[in-house]
């Protein structure tokens, strides 16, 4: 049912922004609902406010490819603001679609967007607003099939309640495989139709999976499909040919997040951070041709009039033709004060070579995050890059031109020191010595220092979360380090919002109830600060029997089994621990570029790498000078020379 249009204008005069949600943007799709050829209408959320979620591109590039097929419509949702909220509960609105105005109940599909865990609670409120049971086992099949995909989803069991299924991995081509056989049950039952999706690869239905617990400890004793349709470990999807780059971009009515047309260059990392989940779940590395990006720059440029482009990815100038890109661009559009961003940048990677091809382009800022600021920490996290290099980085970057450097950094992480967090801001004040070398006063260096959570399906995933006094300590000991120093801005986060990163991503099933309770008591919008409310999660813990230390505050054992084990990313847990045991040792390791150190993703995927053009996903070795020469030095270790002595460690450790 559509919404009533003169009912939504009234409360509209009653809260802030009332652009957020009346939809009809340049760009937006509105399809007939009545004509005959669409079979499927999907409904796509990000769980936050719209300021948030139209920089989302991963629900730009469904949105566009499901509006460009004849069968199916798609449309999208977001969480209103607070005031909103409240004016639609009191005159019992249903949560609409901005682009027909129709309920979300009227769709046959509602996918969920989740890239981080602080989103949990607004799935709840999303649900709730659109009339809908919470829990997927209260939900018949009258209601939509409701799913969800992104980063967190790769430990899905904290949110298992409240999901009909998940997609694990990259959507573009099993979205349209979810529709083809959703079509196949659409008069059956709730648990037929989740059968048939289960047959899926990559998706996963939680229903149809039993989890049992060892009383002595708690920890997980075993996870038993309880279906034929499903495997016991569910391995991710991916998409071995990029699809063609969102061109229409909407244009939005309201100022938002990230103001600017987003192209992906490059998907997957072959870096190795071993904090980095990224990194990690979206191996293997692809990348798309210059002309192509060429192509869609100029598409973007004439259906949109966005003035600035971002090339993104996980580190946009590891991309093997960033050069020769931002090249083209800037001497095609040289002369129409098109910006180019490059949000994601690795000092190892970055050349003084590409910031002059930069040199027309608006001298904003410029992102780096070296993570560590001493060279011991930067080898254990496998983000090696010596102080000397990025202080360099820094004198190219300043003497260009650009007066402002951002710099972000992590502390907590493990065999970290005093030393270590104290070294930030002594790091930091060196950068903006060089800045007031060239602009003087003018110089600022943004430093943003977060705290490091322990994520799925990386080496560190059996680490602790630091303590959260600790975790104070250590940042009052930067604010004494930096004092009054101006031109330094520094910027942290509060460690009761890093705690409840920690068990949401580190949950398992229980927390299901947990999540419920302190939506119950009042948590909503839990990523913004004046939102989050620390008190209503200790409370929902507690009426529930379970600490939330015990999730985040607690080294595992090597034989643990994770809530996220049957979840399959492609990178063996067998490595990640191996290479967790390299990380207690300082060991660093090259490129997966230079070096390949078996760690599942290629034999995960062979049957698609055997019918897909190589040029597709196989990048060519970067050839690092620096990389060469820490080889040489013998500081550069292959998996092989650690073993024995770690598979000693793992039987102590299994004991």
């Amino acid at each position: 049912m559509r919404i009533n249009d003169r009912q939504l204008d009234r409360i509209l005069a009653k809260v802030q922004k009332p652009a957020r949600y009346i939809g009809g943007e340049y760009n937006s799709v509105a399809k007939d609902w009545a004509d005959p050829h669409i079979l499927t209408k999907v409904a796509l959320v990000f769980p936050d406010v719209y300021d948030l979620g139209m920089s989302n591109l991963g629900l730009a590039i469904l949105y566009d490819l499901l509006n460009k097929r004849a069968d199916s419509l798609a449309e999208r949702a977001y969480i209103p603001w607070p005031d909103m909220a409240a004016q639609m509960r009191a005159i019992q609105m249903p949560l609409y679609a901005l682009e027909s105005r129709r309920e979300l109940r009227d769709f046959d599909l509602i996918g969920v967007s989740l890239p981080y865990e602080q989103l949990y609670t607004n799935v709840l409120t999303m649900l709730d607003l659109a009339q809908m049971p919470l829990r997927s086992r209260d939900r018949d099949a009258t209601y939509p099939l409701v799913c969800a995909g992104g980063n967190a989803v790769f430990n899905p069991e904290p949110m298992a309640d409240f999901f009909d299924f998940f997609v694990m991995g990259e959507g573009e081509d099993v979205i349209v495989e979810i529709m083809l056989a959703m079509r196949e049950v659409e008069q059956a039952d709730r648990d037929t139709q989740l059968r048939r999706l289960a047959k899926i690869p990559g998706v996963y239905v939680p229903r149809f999976y039993s989890f049992t617990y060892y009383e002595s400890d708690g920890t997980i004793s075993n996870v038993e499909p309880l279906e034929e349709v499903t495997e016991s470990h569910l391995v991710k999807r991916i998409t071995p040919l990029m699809p063609p780059p969102v061109t229409r971009f909407i244009v939005p009515f309201v100022d938002v997040v990230f103001n600017r047309a987003s192209i992906e260059i490059q998907r997957g990392c072959t870096r190795g951070c071993r904090f980095c989940q990224a990194g990690m779940v979206f191996r293997p590395v692809r990348e798309r041709s210059v002309v192509e990006l060429i192509d869609t720059v100029d598409n973007i440029v004439t259906h949109t009039g966005h003035e600035e482009i971002g090339l993104l990815s996980l580190s946009s100038s590891d991309y093997t033709q960033i050069g020769p890109l931002v090249k083209a661009i800037s001497e095609k559009y040289g002369d129409q004060a098109l910006s180019i961003s490059l949000p994601s940048l690795r000092i190892e990677s970055f050349s003084a070579d590409l910031l002059e091809m930069l040199e027309g382009t608006r001298k904003a800022s410029f992102t780096f995050a070296p993570e560590a600021a001493t060279d011991r920490m930067r080898q254990v996290i496998n983000k090696y890059i010596s102080t000397e290099d990025l202080l360099q980085t820094a004198d190219d970057v300043f003497s260009r031109g650009w007066r402002l450097i951002k710099l972000y950094f992590m502390i907590g992480q493990p065999t970290e020191t005093d030393e270590d967090v104290i070294a930030i801001a002594k790091l930091a004040k060196r950068v903006l010595e060089i800045g007031r070398k060239y602009h003087g006063n003018r110089a600022k260096v943004r430093v943003g220092v977060s705290t490091f959570v322990p994520k799925p399906h990386t080496p560190f995933q059996w680490a602790e979360l630091a303590n959260l006094d600790d975790i104070r300590r250590k940042q009052a000991l930067m604010r004494q380090e930096f004092g009054r120093t101006g031109g330094i801005i520094f910027n942290w986060n509060e460690p009761e919002e890093t705690l409840m990163e920690a068990f949401l991503s580190r949950g398992d099933r229980r927390l299901g109830p947990v999540i419920q309770s302190a939506w119950e008591k009042g948590a909503k919008f839990d990523a913004w600060k004046e939102w989050h409310r620390p008190a209503a999660w200790l409370e929902a813990f507690a009426e529930h029997g379970l600490d939330p230390a015990w999730y985040a505050h607690r080294n595992r054992p090597a034989d643990e089994i994770f809530p996220w084990d049957h979840i399959n990313a492609g990178v063996e847990k067998r490595w990640l621990l191996l290479d967790w045991y390299a990380a207690e040792k300082g060991e660093t390791k090259v490129d997966c570029r230079e070096h390949c150190y078996h760690c599942g993703i290629l034999t995960a995927f062979k049957g698609l790498r055997a019918n897909t053009p190589p040029a597709a996903w196989e990048c060519p070795p970067i050839r690092n000078p620096r990389w060469q020469k820490l080889a040489q030095e013998g500081q550069v270790i292959g998996l092989t020379e650690v073993v024995k002595d770690n598979m000693i460690k793992s039987r102590v450790r299994n004991k």
